[in-house]
């Protein structure tokens, strides 16, 4: 996996709902836990854009709900800096349901993706509509 250029400003937290933008069956999900996250005693993990997530299905098809899924950060509302300077911030936050592989769970992706996960996911973005 290749690494990020920038470092990326995590702006979702354990227990922030985000909605999941693909056709995967889920419509809303929670976060668990962060995955590979390195991070300081007594401190909630965050989670920023190309983070790996574990999450609970808030709302969604019926057999969906309370399962717990991969989840990968395409969109955040946090501004974060690229390597050029320029800052980006998205209109809402946004999640992608994976397999462990890190292989899309869906088939087609609603919205725009950043440009940071077709650096590392080519298989998520080659799903995506649009790349910012």
């Amino acid at each position: 996996m290749k690494g990020l250029g920038s470092s990326i400003t995590r702006g979702l937290q354990v227990g922030s709902q985000i909605t999941c933008h693909d056709n995967s069956g889920a419509k809303q999900i929670e976060i668990i836990n962060v995955l590979n996250l390195r991070g300081v005693r007594n401190r909630y993990p965050k989670a920023g854009i190309g983070d790996i997530i574990i999450a609970s299905v808030k709302k969604g098809k019926p057999e969906m709900i309370k399962k717990v899924v991969r989840a990968l950060i395409i969109r955040q509302r946090m501004p974060f800096k690229r390597p050029n300077g320029n800052t980006i911030q998205f209109e809402d936050n946004a999640a992608v349901l994976i397999t462990e592989e890190g292989l899309p769970v869906g088939t087609e992706i609603k919205g725009v993706v950043a440009k940071e996960i077709m650096n590392r996911y080519p298989k998520v973005s080659a799903i995506a509509s649009a790349i910012i």
